[in-house]
């Protein structure tokens, strides 16, 4: 996977959490599921939606909350 599509890839899952927030809160296996299915013409697996992720909790773009399941969110401020 190149740098321009692992960029795009982390741009819509942002936007897309940004966009629903205080609306739904995504598990991490519906955001692996939903990416690889949008990008999956272009040859990405849930195996690299996951370790981008994994990334971008790293950097602390996004964290996990818990209310009865864990989520992903964006921090907060």
């Amino acid at each position: 996977m190149n740098d321009e599509l692992k960029g795009k890839i982390e741009k819509h899952i942002i936007d897309l959490i940004k966009e629903y927030k205080g609306k739904k809160r995504f598990k991490p296996l519906e955001i692996e599921k939903g990416v690889a299915e949008t990008f999956g013409d272009e040859g990405v697996t849930r195996k690299d939606v996951k370790n981008i992720l994994r990334e971008l909790t790293d950097k602390g773009t996004l964290v996990y909350g818990y209310a009865g399941s864990s989520f992903l969110t964006l921090p907060e401020d």
